[in-house]
C-alpha cells in the first residue's frame, strides 16, 4: 500500500513519536502530518543522540514538539494520556558508547522502555504501541539469512539492552493487553540520518567523508550487509501500528539486496560522481563487537502484512546523498 495512504489511516488520531525529531521519527512525522494526524514529538535533544530541530524544518506549526527525556517517568504520565498510537523510536544507538557507558545504555534503552510501557498501562491501556528494534539482538549469525527464529546473542551491551526492552514490549502485550508490535530493523539509511558520527551508523560518517572530499574509510570490507530506505521503515510502522493483527510478536525487516561494504563503498563513489575509497583494518575495539556477515529474511512481514522494500538501494544512496548536498551545513 502507498505510504500516504497509510498515513491517512491515522487521520484525525493523536500520535505520539519518542525520539521525534531524530532520523526515523521525523520522517515518520512528515508522512503522519500529511495524513492528517496530530503529531506529539517527543525528544531530548540529547546532542550525542540524534535529535535534531532542522529535521522537521518546514513542519513548524503542524507539529507539537516537547523536549523530554523518555527516562522521566513524570512528564510520560502527562503525554501518553489520549494518545491513540505511539510508535517507540527513542534510544541509545552506539555500540562503542554502550561498552563505555553502560549504566547511560541501560537507563535509556532497558529503564525507560519499561517505564514508558507501565506508564501505558496506568493511564492509557487501550493505546498500539510500536518498538523499533535492532537486527543486533542476533549477534553473529549462525545461518544466512536471518529469521525471527535465529537465536538471540547479542554481542555489546546495547544489544542486550534492547533485547530486554523487546521482552518487555511482548510481556506488557500478552499480560497486560497494552498492544504492542516490534520491527527489528537492519541497517537503515535515508535523509536527516545522523553524519557527524558513527553513533547511529557508519555510512553516515561515510557519507560525511565524500562531503568533505575525503577517502571513504572501509573497515574490514567483504562483511554482508542489507539495508533498508527510511521511507520503507516509515511505511513498515504504519503497516504494524494501523493493524488489527500482529501485535505481541516480532517482525524483521531488511533490504532489496545485500552487498559488501566494499562494493557499498564503491556505490557510493559512482552516485556521488567523485570520491575514493581505503580497505584498513578494523580497530581493535569495533571488531570485538562487530557482528560479521548479516542480511535479514522478512518473510513474516511479508507474509502477514504485504511489507516489502520499495526502494532500491542505489535510488536510496541517490536520495540520501542530494538530500545532503543541499543540506549538509545542518548536520555537519
Amino acid at each position: 500500500m502507498d505510504i500516504q495512504e497509510l498515513a491517512e489511516r491515522f487521520r484525525n488520531q493523536r500520535v505520539l513519536i519518542t525520539g521525534g525529531l531524530g532520523f526515523i521519527g521525523s520522517n515518520l512525522a512528515r508522512h503522519l502530518v500529511a495524513g492528517g494526524a496530530s503529531v506529539l514529538l517527543v525528544d531530548s535533544l540529547i546532542p550525542e543522540y540524534g535529535g535534531n530541530l532542522f529535521n522537521i524544518s518546514g513542519l513548524e506549526g503542524s507539529v507539537q514538539v516537547n523536549i523530554s527525556d523518555v527516562r522521566d517517568q513524570h512528564s510520560l504520565r502527562y503525554l501518553v494520556k489520549g494518545i491513540h498510537c505511539i510508535f517507540n523510536l527513542a534510544g541509545q544507538t552506539s555500540h562503542l558508547d554502550s561498552m563505555e557507558e553502560p549504566e547511560t545504555d541501560l537507563a535509556i534503552n532497558c529503564a525507560a522502555q519499561l517505564s514508558i510501557l507501565d506508564t501505558c498501562r496506568k493511564y492509557n491501556p487501550e493505546v498500539m504501541l510500536v518498538y523499533a528494534s535492532t537486527r543486533q539482538i542476533y549477534g553473529r549469525p549462525e545461518y544466512l539469512p536471518v529469521d525471527e527464529k535465529h537465536p538471540l546473542n547479542p554481542v555489546d551491551i546495547n544489544g542486550i539492552h534492547k533485547m530486554s526492552a523487546e521482552f518487555y514490549h511482548r510481556l506488557y502485550d500478552q499480560v497486560y493487553g497494552v498492544r504492542t508490535c516490534v520491527l527489528r530493523l537492519t541497517n537503515t539509511v535515508g535523509p536527516r540520518m545522523r553524519i557527524r558520527d558513527a553513533r547511529q551508523t557508519f555510512v553516515g560518517v561515510w557519507i560525511r567523508q565524500l562531503l568533505e572530499n575525503r577517502p571513504i574509510e572501509v573497515w574490514g570490507g567483504s562483511q554482508l550487509r542489507d539495508f533498508t530506505y527510511v521511507d520503507d521503515v516509515v511505511n513498515a510502522l504504519l503497516l504494524a501500528a494501523s493493524s488489527d493483527c500482529g501485535h505481541g510478536q516480532v517482525y524483521n525487516l531488511g533490504g532489496d539486496c545485500v552487498v559488501s561494504l566494499k562494493d557499498l563503498a564503491a556505490r557510493l563513489v559512482a552516485i556521488n560522481g567523485s570520491g575514493s575509497f581505503s580497505v584498513q583494518s578494523f580497530p581493535a575495539e569495533r571488531k570485538a563487537i562487530d557482528i560479521g556477515d548479516y542480511y535479514s529474511d522478512y518473510t513474516r512481514m511479508r507474509e502477514l502484512f504485504g511489507w516489502r522494500p520499495q526502494v532500491t538501494l542505489d535510488e536510496a544512496l541517490r536520495r540520501t546523498l542530494a538530500f545532503f548536498r543541499e543540506h549538509q551545513a545542518f548536520y555537519l
